[in-house]
């Protein structure tokens, strides 16, 4: 018996022992099988992470650039041929190709500037980057075909801010129809885009100063209709009145011309509304219905008020409408809903017709082709308007976290407070430097003849015509 007990406390000993051998051997596999479970885990973190970099990547979208591409095509063909034909079928058949040759040759210098100097100084950081960007991409140095901004190709987000920086100059020539010098006119423009719209342009698009108040300018109320009217109208109060204004017929020479432009206008204004989200996306559906839907209720607006005022509506009424009511949009186009789009398309268009006959009237300037009352006034009602639209109660996006009604229109009403004085200041001081050197207004003896027999060369048969 005690040898039994005895063989069973051996064997039991040494089951003891195996099993505690066991026990450690298990646990340095599970360690081991641990360490690597770690390191695989460690691996897929790092992928991930890699993964999560490559995905904030630019990354280039065939379908926006395409898009992009259209759009700054429907700028341009909105600029010349559009805006050209729209204000030379205004004016009298005398000046018609002057100003056709002023939108025409305005478009093209402006183009010019803003690659050389003009992009960089809008959308690049500076030392002053609060006004106004820096030096960095001179010559569109440092940009390649392989840059990326956003989803498309940089080059085709330089020519789609290009044609802004064209349009706007081009727009003021509408001021100062029939009456000015084409070399003052250029030296003046060259001056206005350098030290008026590329410093606003910045402080609202660039990240600068109206940007970091919180201003919403989607696709150019400031930037581009404000400014452009307040610099008409300088130039307007400047340059004085017509010879016979307000004693002599000055109707339009040819509204069928004008109704052609009006027309391209409004196709092209798709471009520049819509294309300044820079994405096929859901916005880009947004802000076109709003687009078409505010241009035809301006038509509506203004012909009513015509019709009221006057016993019948015109074709000149219907067009001016149209024009009032898309650059009201303009800068609410991607945060108001349809029918706020609609309301805004419809007020402005009225007050924009008050503007261009009872303002105009009481004040006594002589903007040509109403630049100020269309633009600049429309362009103020869209800007300041939008503040109470976006409201998601009136079918707008709604205010960011923290913003209220009251808030956001008081910073609309700030942004076009300064957009105005910069404009105007700035541009009465250049107005009297090139008036003052260069000139500005053509002698009365041309002026009475014309400016496309005084001023160009091409009115008469070239030597190769004789």
């Amino acid at each position: 018996m005690k040898k039994l007990f005895y063989k069973l406390g051996v064997v039991g000993l040494l089951s003891f022992l195996l099993l505690g051998f066991a026990q450690v051997g298990m646990s340095n596999e599970v360690f081991d099988l641990s360490n690597e479970t770690m390191q695989l885990a460690d691996n897929h973190a790092e992928i991930a992470l890699g993964v999560e970099a490559a995905e904030e990547l630019p990354t280039l979208d065939t379908g926006d650039t395409a898009w992009m591409i259209v759009a700054t095509i429907l700028v341009i063909v909105m600029a010349i041929p559009g805006l050209a034909l729209f204000y030379g079928g205004l004016v009298r058949s005398k000046n018609m190709l002057s100003v056709l040759m002023q939108v025409f040759v305005t478009f093209s210098l402006m183009s010019i500037l803003w690659v050389v100097y003009g992009y960089s100084l809008a959308f690049t950081e500076g030392a002053y980057n609060t006004w106004i960007g820096g030096l960095g991409a001179l010559f569109l140095g440092g940009i390649s075909g392989d840059s990326i901004s956003g989803t498309i190709p940089e080059y085709v987000f330089v020519t789609f801010q290009l044609t802004f920086a064209a349009l706007t100059p081009a727009l003021i020539v509408g001021g100062f129809a029939e009456r000015i010098k084409f070399s003052g006119m250029l030296v003046f423009l060259t001056l206005w885009l350098t030290v008026v719209y590329l410093p606003i342009c910045h402080m609202v698009w660039g990240g600068g100063l109206m940007s970091s108040w919180g201003a919403i300018d989607f696709a150019g109320g400031t930037v581009v209709h404000i400014n452009a009217g307040v610099a008409a109208l300088v130039l307007a109060i400047g340059l004085g009145k017509r010879l016979g204004y307000g004693k002599e017929v000055m109707a339009p020479h040819n509204m069928p011309m004008t109704m052609i432009g009006a027309s391209l206008l409004w196709a092209g204004w798709f471009g520049f509304n819509v294309g300044s989200e820079l994405a096929a996306d859901s916005t880009a559906g947004l802000v076109m219905i709003n687009t078409q839907v505010a241009a035809a209720a301006g038509v509506l607006g203004w012909i009513i008020m015509e019709w009221m005022s006057r016993g019948k509506p015109s074709m000149l009424g219907g067009a001016s409408g149209a024009i009032s009511g898309l650059v009201a949009i303009t800068p609410a186009c991607a945060v108001v809903g349809p029918m706020g789009a609609i309301v805004l398309g419809f007020v402005a268009s009225i007050i924009a017709y008050w503007a261009c006959t009872s303002l105009k009237k009481s004040l006594g300037y002589d903007d040509s082709l109403d630049v100020f009352g269309i633009h600049g006034v429309a362009g103020i009602v869209g800007a300041v308007g939008l503040a109470i639209l976006m409201a998601s109660e009136f079918g707008g996006v709604g205010y960011d976290e923290g913003v209220t009604m009251m808030s956001q229109f008081i910073v609309q009403a700030k942004s076009v407070g300064f957009t105005i004085i910069w404009c105007g200041v700035i541009s009465f001081i250049l107005f009297k430097i090139v008036d003052g050197t260069v000139g500005l207004r053509v002698s009365e003896e041309d002026e009475r003849a014309g400016l496309d027999t005084t001023c160009l060369l091409y009115t008469s048969p070239s030597p190769r015509d004789s």
